[in-house]
């Protein structure tokens, strides 16, 4: 094609776009369909992306509480032991930047738990060369001076609607808000005094925070002669850590996010293929008339692309309002599992980029079938709807072979998926496959239904209805989508809140567990011999340690218990893979397995062998009998190997675990001091059932806190542990179940967006019944019906897929991402709902059409074109 005539194709092209965008000023619902599907999606997968992206840059540039990021960090070997705070001014004395830090919680007058932290406020603000805002409005002489003020950020003040006063500790503080840019994120923030004070640790610190080039701080340090090693000394790694821990995490998300935008572009799609349809005699007019079919094909073209950018263009900036509401979810779930401190994120224009290049590809290889199939039509060619119900069919026949041959593929490949990128793959082939086979099915389950009913209205309505299908068909897929995904997620939580209350009845067997802190044990140890004497008593020892994983050092919790512990609460994997509560709730237990499982716990009490965790065999690929090496430091230079004699369920660390004996804690010289001691037998069953029992608890705790001076964070009981584990688990999943209801939602959006429209098509058809004689309430009965039957067949096809995807959920992504073996659990109350909102949609989307067309008169409906 020549220069002139590619310019008269794009002159023809932008008057066939001024045709074509006037049609859609006479029917704003067709472009609101399609704006409306595009704004979606766009709003929720970059909303989705915004808050991780955020996040995990918040794990790469989060620094000290009003100071820059540390370069190495001095802490303390064993876990819930602390440093001596007079290390901080040897080191000062020694010309090394340091900061103090003390870090714990607190519980304020409701009972709520607060993470706080405090340090040393004139060194914090010295490890910035400059720092203008945080000194302008930080009230230095009140908080030397102690006064009781606690600084949290702004946007965490305006996120909680925070008072002015704040009772933590049993004091109140006054509550002051401090610009983002002070690296606050979500921590309440106190001078190290007071918060020494409130968390009762007077001379102790958590850790001490070293600034400048780490090589040299480490040669200083080592010049300096001070006793640092019993201490472990880390270098900043810039969020790396935590973003391979929570990789599983953010990968989850961005999976939720991506199906919503699916689900959106369905709707997009729905709207596009419904307006060409109303569309097609102007068209074909159009070409009639001489536009060439090259310039229709760029008009179309520019059409769509304008829709895409301002559909993107509106869903980015509702994208970035529904990350500022999604990220103190984030923030608290990442804060409870990972103590990952997330910063105020800012945003992107390569999001809206990213957004509208996505949306543009998809939407191009979606619509340009359908633009080349309308261009290349004879201009001969009839609009009559047999013809298009026979290509409908034809083309639901080859979506149902597709569909079928990617849940082949899927079952193929289903034994080779060793990872959770692998099975979310899995996941990704079964989505596509589900939506795929539904309108064959829904027109092979309404050919039967159509059987049983004899001729007359019944049957009519049976037979239209399976007319409906096509131009409801991809409403409905987007609907299955949803459903399937709310059914798998619902699964996963009902399934997950059983397992983990069975494994804290196993694990939790004693009636009050008490941290009393580094060198306090012997102190409680007689306190309790004197104020309650006859207590069977339960330590714990740990401490952080290393093992080889594939190349480098894995951190690991390392831990030893006393040998009835260790019986009573260690839930072991059987050998054929039965979860624990199965055992627990089963009376006829695997033969042979009871026997296993108490010689596996017997050679880790003699210390002949390790018990480790289910989720750090998973991520080493160990099994019972292999071997696994136990090092005190990264270097891993002498290590401990011992054989593997058992795997043990664990929902509460998100680290690996390691437990052994006390004769092997010994032999690594691990400090033998315990770190917590449980109590039990404090009311006989008796007085329990008397409430004699829950009487003696609170007592025995008030007593730990007002005589032996420990914090309330120091003793909890049996129930308050148990109500902590499950209220971080509702957190934990919070942010999954509020992405997959608004997935739910946006499909809903587009069964209303479809229905609606396709009603309105139909009113030619309807006014034309309604002159036959069927009355008004008939007619909208017989519509209802319809629709509520095409809609209540797809729920129903949605109950085994939507199981099918919360198998692969369960087994495969959630045991390899995060090493939970969780026993499947169906929430039929769940589904209710679910179906039960998708029913109310149908509803609301049949009658106010209805509605519309009862204020019509019956000529000009009947003037209508019919669908």
């Amino acid at each position: 094609m020549n220069d002139t005539g590619a310019l008269t194709t794009i002159k023809l092209a932008w008057q066939a776009l001024k045709v074509t965008l006037s049609h859609y000023r006479k029917a704003p619902l067709q472009a609101g369909a399609i704006l409306l599907g595009i704004v979606l999606a766009v709003t929720l997968l970059i909303g989705v992306k915004a808050t991780n992206d955020n996040a995990i840059n918040s794990y790469r540039e989060a620094g000290e509480a009003l100071g820059q990021q540390a370069s190495l960090f001095i802490t303390p070997k064993a876990r819930g032991v602390s440093l001596d705070e007079a290390l901080y001014f040897q080191l000062r004395q020694s010309g090394i930047q340091a900061l103090p830090v003390i870090s714990g919680v607190l519980d304020d007058a409701q009972g709520r738990q607060w993470q706080v932290e405090g340090s040393d406020i004139i060194a914090a603000l010295g490890t910035f060369e400059q720092r203008g805002n945080g000194r302008n409005h930080l009230p230095l002489n009140r908080l030397l001076a102690g006064e009781p003020i606690i600084v949290m950020s702004d946007s965490l003040h305006q996120g909680l609607k925070a008072p002015p006063t704040l009772s933590l500790g049993g004091r109140t503080l006054e509550v002051l808000a401090l610009a983002d840019s002070q690296q606050l994120g979500n921590r309440l923030y106190l001078d190290i005094s007071l918060a020494q004070q409130l968390l009762k640790r007077e001379g102790t610190l958590s850790y001490i925070a070293l600034f400048g080039e780490p090589q040299r701080l480490k040669e200083r340090l080592k010049q300096s002669g001070l006793p640092l090693g019993k201490l472990n000394i880390s270098e900043q790694d810039k969020g790396a850590a935590l973003t391979a821990l929570t990789r599983s995490f953010h990968l989850n998300l961005n999976a939720m996010g991506m199906l919503a935008f699916v689900v959106g572009l369905f709707i997009a799609y729905n709207g596009v293929r419904y307006s060409l349809m109303k569309r097609r005699r102007l068209l074909l007019l159009l070409l009639k008339q001489g536009l060439g079919r090259r310039a229709l094909m760029l008009a179309l073209l520019l059409e769509l692309l304008l829709l895409v950018f301002i559909g993107s263009a509106s869903g980015f900036i509702l994208a970035l309002q529904l990350s500022q509401w999604l990220q103190p979810m984030v923030a608290l779930t990442l804060e409870q599992l990972y103590g990952a401190t997330l910063l105020p994120g800012n945003w992107r224009w390569q999001w809206l980029a990213e957004g509208a290049g996505l949306t543009l590809i998809a939407a191009l290889l979606a619509c340009v079938p359908l633009y080349l199939e309308l261009c290349h039509q004879s201009l001969a060619q009839n609009t009559q709807s047999q013809w298009h119900a026979h290509r409908h069919r034809s083309m639901h026949k080859r979506l149902f072979l597709i569909g079928v041959a990617l849940l082949a593929l899927t079952a193929l490949l289903y034994p080779l998926s060793q990872t959770h990128q692998h099975s979310l793959g899995l996941m990704g082939l079964l989505t596509l496959a589900i939506p795929l086979l539904l309108p064959q099915l829904l027109q092979s389950l309404l050919g039967l239904l159509a059987r049983l009913f004899p001729s007359g209205l019944s049957k009519y309505a049976i037979a239209d209805t399976r007319e409906l299908v096509a131009p409801l068909a991809l409403a409905m897929m987007a609907l299955l989508l949803a459903l399937c995904a709310n059914i798998a997620m619902n699964t996963l939580v009902g399934s997950f809140d059983k397992t983990l209350r069975s494994w804290l009845d196993t694990r939790l067997h004693a009636e009050l567990y008490i941290r009393p802190g580094a060198g306090n044990m012997a102190n409680l140890e007689h306190f309790l011999e004197q104020q309650a004497p006859g207590l069977a008593h339960f330590y714990q020892w740990q401490a952080p340690f290393y093992t080889k994983g594939s190349g480098n050092a894995l951190e690991i919790n390392l831990i030893s218990r006393d040998a009835d512990s260790i019986t009573r609460t260690t839930a072991l994997k059987t050998p054929a893979q039965v979860t624990f509560q199965e055992q627990v709730a089963s009376k006829e237990q695997v033969q042979g397995a009871p026997n296993k499982q108490q010689q596996a716990l017997q050679t880790v009490i003699q210390g002949q062998a390790l018990a480790i965790s289910e989720p750090l065999a998973l991520t080493l690929g160990l099994a019972p009998g292999d071997k696994l090496s136990l090092c005190p430091d990264k270097d891993c230079k002498t290590p401990l190997t011992l054989p593997i004699s058992a795997i043990y369920y664990d929902y509460g660390n998100p680290k690996g675990e390691v437990m052994l004996a006390q004769s092997l804690w010994q032999e690594l010289k691990l400090p033998t001091e315990a770190v917590s001691l449980a109590v039990s037998g404090m009311a006989t069953s008796a007085e329990r059932a008397k409430g004699a029992g829950l009487t003696s608890i609170a007592a025995l705790e008030r007593a730990l806190i007002q005589e032996l001076g420990l914090s309330p964070v120091q003793v909890y009981s049996q129930q308050k542990i148990r109500d902590e584990a499950i209220r971080v688990f509702n957190k934990t999943f919070s942010i999954t179940l509020v992405l997959n209801t608004l997935t739910l939602l946006v499909a809903a959006v587009g069964l209303f967006s479809a229905v609606l429209m396709l009603t309105q098509s139909r009113q030619a058809s309807l006014a034309m019944l309604r002159s036959l004689g069927l009355t008004r309430g008939r007619l909208l009965s017989m519509l209802l019906l319809q629709m509520l039957l095409v809609v209540l067949l797809t729920c129903l096809l949605a109950l085994p897929m939507g199981a099918i995807l919360g198998y692969l959920l369960i087994h495969k992504v959630t045991l390899q991402a995060f090493g939970w073996t969780i026993a499947m659990q169906w929430d039929w109350l769940a589904y209710g709902r679910v179906v039960l909102l998708s029913l109310l949609c149908c509803i609301l989307a049949v009658i106010v059409p209805l509605y519309w067309q009862s204020r019509r008169s019956l000529v000009s409906s009947l003037q209508q074109e019919v669908l």
